[in-house]
């Protein structure tokens, strides 16, 4: 059950909680919970796809999926007050996407359950269109990731990541090893360390062990046109 300060931050978020009748806003403070992860540990897998939306109250979060061959890759990460609502794709008819979820910070999360937002969506047309809208926005960064995997080559996609990363922590030293790119590019570490030392022996980063520098971020950006 969310209590008035939890209700009062998603509602924040999920604009259309202040048109709901009475009946359907207690439902969702009923059924409401929140949960707090540290970093490394898997919200969603493939054994409880279904657990229903979710709102990030603090922290990172990975989204991925996981190919035939166990590599994992990236689709978008989700920061303090976004809305995930492929983690509830069994509410929404048709749509068959199975995405994990891990945490990447200690995250703190707030989770509508899949059976009462697919009950309030058949009930309600604002919470349905803003299912579909938020379905939109995710598979447009999926589908971004998607058309970089099929047009950029692996330097372009190592460098994309660096400058992402960069953003998030608002910092060009990055705590990253070789593997968690691998990890979240899909491929193989010694893909990625080949990449790296190229980058370096140019003069575009420096590394040393858990930590990238990036000294050029005008050439890594060029290397993306």
């Amino acid at each position: 059950m969310l209590n008035k300060d939890d209700f009062d931050f998603i509602k924040t978020y999920l604009p259309f909680l202040n048109q709901l009748e009475k009946e359907e806003y207690r439902f969702i403070e009923n059924a409401g919970s929140k949960a707090a992860y540290s970093q490394g540990k898997t919200i969603l897998d493939h054994e409880n796809e279904c657990s229903g939306l979710v709102i990030v109250k603090s922290g990172q979060l990975r989204a991925f999926f996981e190919a035939e061959d166990g590599k994992e890759i990236t689709l978008y990460r989700l920061l303090s007050g976004d809305v995930c609502i492929l983690t509830a794709s069994c509410v929404l008819k048709n749509i068959d996407f199975e995405v994990m979820l891990e945490a990447e910070k200690d995250s703190q999360v707030f989770l509508i359950p899949a059976a009462v937002w697919g009950k309030l969506a058949d009930k309600n047309i604002k919470v349905k269109e803003f299912s579909m809208e938020l379905v939109s926005e995710r598979f447009s960064e999926v589908m971004w990731v998607m058309e970089q995997m099929v047009s950029k080559n692996m330097g372009q996609r190592v460098a994309a990541f660096l400058l992402d990363q960069s953003a998030l922590e608002k910092s060009n030293s990055l705590e990253l090893t070789h593997d968690t790119i691998a990890k979240n590019l899909g491929t193989a570490r010694e893909v990625i360390s080949r990449i790296l030392k190229y980058l370096e022996n140019d003069g575009l980063l420096k590394l040393s062990r858990g930590r990238i520098e990036l000294l050029n971020t005008k050439r890594l950006n060029e290397m993306n046109r």
